[in-house]
């Protein structure tokens, strides 16, 4: 029999109980390993070992401090003022809204009063386990980055490895390149780096957008003008060509050109030189020429609105630059770097991100791709009044993405509701409607099975009849029903 490659998340209980923990360990199922402590004392200990994902602790458990022991409360605080901390789950009987916000004000992830709900502790300890993923990612790209990374570009996922393999090779040549992309996945900077890897690298650098800037400006500043080439032309004046002689002009936008700058701009590489405006002297030209664009510039040669022989000349070769959704996993490194330049440039003594704060960037479509998340990350630093950046200093619409149940008013609890129906009507579903069956399947009491059955309104074609097997030994344990629904 093959071993099962399902990543178990080390759960660690804090609990007196030891039959509490046995029951617990059996209900939570495959996919998690319980390790339980009964004495505070041995939890610090145990962390430094390095052994937990995520910690379950009882808040009932010695809350006044008896025999000079820590409360929870203690202990909470303790935990959270590690560098690495890992995220806490808090249960216990009071139900008052007050102690779970007093608690998470400590830094508990999350609260949950007993009896406690089995689908929505491993809905919660599933949520904490990814929020530990994140962090320890970014600490292994932090590695990563001296061997990996090409200096002005972050990101060690595979699309972005891809892309410093392509920007390597090409920066040994001097053939044009076409970079495809979003705006704001970072064109320029991929272009700046071929260029401080080339062997143009002591030359210019030489930037230029044609966006919204009318033709006739468009020509000026791309190959200057003579004196007296029209009204106000007092002078002679070089263009961003002649500027960049020598060195690297980057065209971004490319595809914005009017189709008789495009025949001019063609010209010019074909012939390596340009004439100024006003003038009929040639003046030869040695530039390496990047350009890029977000346009479709194949189907815009179909439609007749770029030129296919300029289209052929500008792309030797072609990099498409992926969008920040599609390399979700360098989110957390990208968030990391802005942070420290921002913190540096602002003067503010913020030094880390939450895991909430990661998880909720994660969850996010970023739209605006790279540019969009540098500006999330300075807003969020410029507004927070803390030392580490939480959700509540995300803006709204990211916020909303952070599934918190206290933050987000209910909402992480009508997912659950929501999941355990869709479960119930499966397992239903798959039974014939037989809800002792059922239950099996869910690993739950049949009568648990029907109390949810009322309390989510779950309709179904259910065999009334009562079955008399007996049910699973493990949903008959007092403990199980005394403290585990």
């Amino acid at each position: 029999m093959e071993e099962s490659s399902l990543i178990q998340k080390r759960i660690l209980l804090v609990d007196r109980d030891e039959a509490f923990a046995t029951v617990l360990n059996s209900v939570l199922g495959e996919g998690y390993t319980l390790t339980h402590i009964s004495d505070f004392a041995e939890v610090m200990p145990a962390l430094e070992r390095d052994e937990t994902d995520v910690i379950l602790l009882n808040w009932d458990a010695n809350p006044n401090g008896t025999s000079g022991e820590q409360t929870p409360a203690d202990l909470l605080h303790a935990i959270s003022s590690l560098a690495s901390a890992p995220p806490v789950i808090a249960f216990g009987w009071d139900t008052r809204r007050s102690t779970a916000l007093e608690i998470a004000r400590i830094g508990a992830m999350d609260f949950f009063p007993q009896p406690l709900d089995v689908l929505e502790l491993r809905f919660a300890l599933d949520r904490a386990y990814r929020r530990v993923t994140l962090v320890r990612d970014l600490a292994a790209a932090k590695k990563l980055i001296p061997s990996s990374h090409i200096e002005g570009l972050l990101g060690n996922s595979k699309a972005m490895q891809r892309i410093y393999e392509v920007i390597r090779k090409v920066a040994g040549v001097s053939t044009n390149v076409l970079i495809n992309g979003e705006s704001g996945t970072g064109k320029e900077l991929v272009a700046r780096a071929i260029h401080k890897l080339s062997s143009r690298a002591d030359k210019p650098f030489v930037a230029f957008s044609p966006c919204a800037l009318p033709d006739s400006l468009i020509e000026d500043e791309l190959f200057g003008h003579e004196k007296g080439a029209f009204t106000g032309a007092q002078q002679s004046r070089k263009g961003r060509f002649e500027e960049a002689n020598g060195g690297t002009i980057f065209l971004d936008e490319i595809g914005d050109l009017a189709l008789p700058l495009q025949s001019k701009l063609l010209r010019v590489l074909q012939e390596r030189s340009l004439q100024r405006l006003g003038s009929n002297k040639t003046v030869p030209v040695d530039v390496r020429l990047i350009c890029a664009t977000h346009r479709d510039l194949e189907k815009m040669m179909q439609e007749g609105t770029f030129r296919q022989d300029l289209y052929f000349r500008i792309s030797v070769v072609k990099i498409n630059l992926p969008p920040l959704r599609e390399r979700s996993g360098d989110i957390a490194l990208l968030a990391e770097y802005f942070l420290q330049e921002f913190a540096r440039a602002h003067r503010k003594r913020v030094h880390s991100l939450t895991p909430g704060f990661l998880n909720a960037l994660a969850s996010y479509s970023w739209p605006g791709n790279v540019r969009e998340l540098q500006n999330v990350i300075e807003r969020s630093l410029v507004l927070c009044d803390g030392e580490a950046l939480g959700v509540e200093d995300l803006p709204a619409e990211i916020r909303r993405l952070a599934v918190n149940s206290e933050l987000l008013g209910g909402s992480f609890h009508e997912a659950v509701r929501s999941f355990k129906r869709e479960l119930i009507r499966a397992a239903l579903k798959l039974h014939s409607g037989n809800r002792l069956k059922a239950a099996q399947e869910l690993q739950i009491s049949r009568c648990y099975l029907h109390r949810l059955l009322n309390q989510l309104g779950v309709q179904e074609g259910a065999d009334e009849e009562l079955e008399a097997e007996e049910e699973s030994e493990i949903a008959e344990d007092p403990a199980f029903i005394h403290r585990v629904q």
